[in-house]
């Protein structure tokens, strides 16, 4: 990893300027401020019908600069890191602070030290040549696999990101933030009905990701169920059990309840887990953690966008209810250490807490005895387009691929269900946890207020009763 000397020349200050740019800031009495420079490099290519369709570069470069105090938020960017500038910007910040309220603590975090993202191939020394023979490939590799694909559509993007962070306790942090992402989609068409299947992964990792290994393993997942597809059909509806299979499920997960434990809605009294901290919540054995510190993956960090060391947190502890997800300012007002899940979309957002890798952790359970033991429900392994309701926690989540289970055995496939609950009867309602635990690494992005990088996990899992809205 870099030095911090390494970020000071990229951002063109010292370390004086950031100490006068947060005095600036506090000139009218905040509680904390901080600092967030960001220098990010993107990359794109996208291949249909056998040729670049679009592809692009860009570079994004700035600071903001935020004053607390009280309940109060003041916040400026600069799109450049000249002094007069960043001080204009730590001005406008500080003019927040005139006339209301402070006095709340902000503690300094204890530095710990990850390299959960090493680049093996750094992607700025990459260029479009490097990469449409890979897009060319794969596209190829993937018509190879049905003759009934009449179209592939081939992505791949690569993003870099600088980022160091200062606060008004003297604390400087710095990472660099690789990630890359590679999705293919391909459309079939059979006795005129036509599907289509998406597969895709992003890691935070460099350019070693692309190869010849990522090639199979888009190719044989895009192919992998579309004879279900063609001959699912839409099941008779109501309340039945639901086994949710392992990986991308998660997103119910994630959705429906994980949102729910952020605790910026808990504070507010918007959540309907806004009363239950310590409270059991689901069966014992069931455990619900958001974790920064898994090496590679979408949603890891070595620091949160405030600075704070990367946790895994236990949100539910053998079904009890532990901790929130917290950022600094919600830290603070429950009396906390931060979780590290202070996120921003880039420098000219302000930093809300936010999921990282949100996954339930295996459990004991064999999940074909899971799946042995119901005697009549849904099967489902694929989910999207999810609504949610915080406050109430009721969520609706259409279904794109499962199966009917008849007497313990998958039988035909379906579609065209929805999925229909409340994020805390059906954690309340969980009666078995597989040994299965997958952590989905696809392209998920959470667009709470902004766009982050997140990702999801599941084992498998049997809630007693949901709603299935079928025929």
């Amino acid at each position: 990893m870099n030095g911090k000397q390494h970020y000071l020349n990229i951002f063109k200050v010292t370390e004086n300027q950031l100490k006068t740019l947060t005095d600036t800031a506090l000139a009218h009495g905040g509680d904390f401020s901080d600092l967030y420079f960001e220098y990010t490099t993107y990359f794109n290519l996208l291949l249909k019908d056998g040729v670049v369709s679009s592809g692009g570069f860009h570079t994004d470069y700035g600071v903001g600069i935020r004053v607390l105090k009280g309940e109060k938020t003041g916040y400026a960017y600069s799109e450049n890191t000249g002094m007069t500038d960043m001080i204009q910007a730590a001005r406008a910040a500080s003019a927040i602070a005139l006339g209301t309220s402070g006095n709340r603590t902000y503690a300094p975090v204890q530095d710990k030290t990850y390299d959960l993202y090493p680049m093996a191939a750094n992607w700025r020394a990459h260029n479009a040549e490097c990469f449409l023979p890979f897009l060319k490939e794969l596209e190829k590799e993937v018509f190879s696999r049905d003759t009934r694909i009449i179209k592939v559509i081939a992505r791949m993007s690569d993003s870099v990101s600088d980022v160091m962070m200062f606060n008004s306790l003297g604390e400087l942090t710095c990472d660099t933030r690789p990630m890359g992402s590679v999705t293919v989609t391909a459309v079939f068409q059979q006795g005129g009905k036509t599907e289509n299947k998406t597969a895709s992964r992003s890691f935070r990792m460099g350019a070693e990701l692309i190869g010849p290994d990522l090639v199979r393993e888009l190719s044989d997942e895009v192919v992998k169920g579309i004879d279900e597809r063609f001959e699912a059909t839409r099941p008779k509806g109501g309340q039945m059990p639901v086994v949710m299979g392992a990986g991308a499920s998660g997103i119910l997960l994630h959705e429906a309840m994980g949102h729910a434990f952020e605790a910026d809605f808990n504070r507010k009294g918007q959540s309907i887990f806004s009363d239950r901290m310590g409270r059991q919540v689901c069966p014992k054995g069931v455990n619900v953690v958001d974790d920064g510190t898994v090496a590679f993956n979408r949603g890891s960090g070595n620091y949160d966008d405030e600075g704070v060391p990367a946790q895994k947190t236990y949100m539910v502890e053998d079904g009890i209810l532990r901790s929130y997800l917290h950022d600094r300012i919600s830290a603070s007002w429950y009396g906390v250490p931060s979780t590290g899940n202070g996120r921003r979309e880039n420098f000219r957002y302000n930093p809300i807490p936010r999921m990282r890798a949100t996954y339930m952790e295996s459990g004991e359970a064999d999940p074909q005895g899971i799946i042995a033991d119901v005697k009549q429900g849904i099967y489902v392994d694929e989910f999207s387009n999810g609504q949610v309701k915080i406050g109430e926690g009721d969520f609706t989540f259409f279904v794109k691929s499962g199966f009917l289970i008849e007497n313990g055995r998958l039988t035909a496939p379906v579609k065209d269900i929805n999925i229909i609950g409340n994020g805390p009867q059906a954690l309340a309602d969980i009666v078995a946890v597989g040994n299965d635990l997958k952590i989905d690494n696809g392209t998920w992005t959470c667009g709470k207020e902004q766009s982050v990088p997140v990702s999801c996990g599941m084992p498998t899992v049997l809630v007693s009763s949901l709603t299935v809205g079928g025929e």
